[in-house]
């Protein structure tokens, strides 16, 4: 025999769960939704993806007029900057560079190659009280010289280093 009363709590239980899984999806819903406006709000597009692109600079189409678009034309060379890199590469699509400063308050480093097409390779812009260490990978078409260019209190320092490239990569 079924007893309808029982039949009638159990439906009413059922609402109760229904009731309560919908308020846990509406709950995780609104959640989500405020946690991602949050992190929009609190990353701009602009600090999220880098910075700015300065077309002028990665497009100049010699050495001296990628320094001068950077503003490093009348820098100085530096026993405190240093490129560092193996005296031959193999791929020149990939060549292995870490550029340091030993110099105090360095706030932007630059690699350019002499002899690429474009010669400024890479910019990084290096907030106060980081050290200016980096590593990164370039693409030479060449055998050429690598400066790398340092502000630092508004001045420019740089250094060179040859690099001996076997196998092409701008192009080769």
């Amino acid at each position: 025999m079924i007893n309808r009363n029982a039949m009638k709590d159990t439906v009413e239980n059922k609402e109760e769960v229904m009731d309560i899984n919908v308020s846990k999806r509406n709950f995780l819903r609104l959640s989500s939704a405020l946690g991602l406006a949050a992190f929009v709000g609190l990353y701009k597009s602009g600090d999220v993806f880098a910075a700015e692109w300065k077309e002028s600079e990665f497009t100049a189409d010699n050495l001296k007029a990628a320094m001068t678009s950077i503003g490093a034309e009348g820098y100085t060379m530096s026993g405190d900057v240093v490129v560092d890199s193996a005296e031959i590469a193999e791929n020149g699509a990939v060549v292995p560079v870490r550029v340091k400063s030993a110099i105090p308050n360095t706030e932007y480093m630059a690699v350019l190659v002499e002899k690429n097409p474009n010669p400024l390779a890479t910019a990084f812009n290096i907030p106060e009280g980081t050290e200016a260490n980096v590593k990164t990978r370039i693409k030479m078409g060449e055998t050429s010289n690598v400066f790398a260019v340092v502000k630092a209190d508004g001045k420019w320092f740089a250094a060179k280093k040859e690099i001996k490239v076997t196998l092409g990569g701008c192009g080769g």
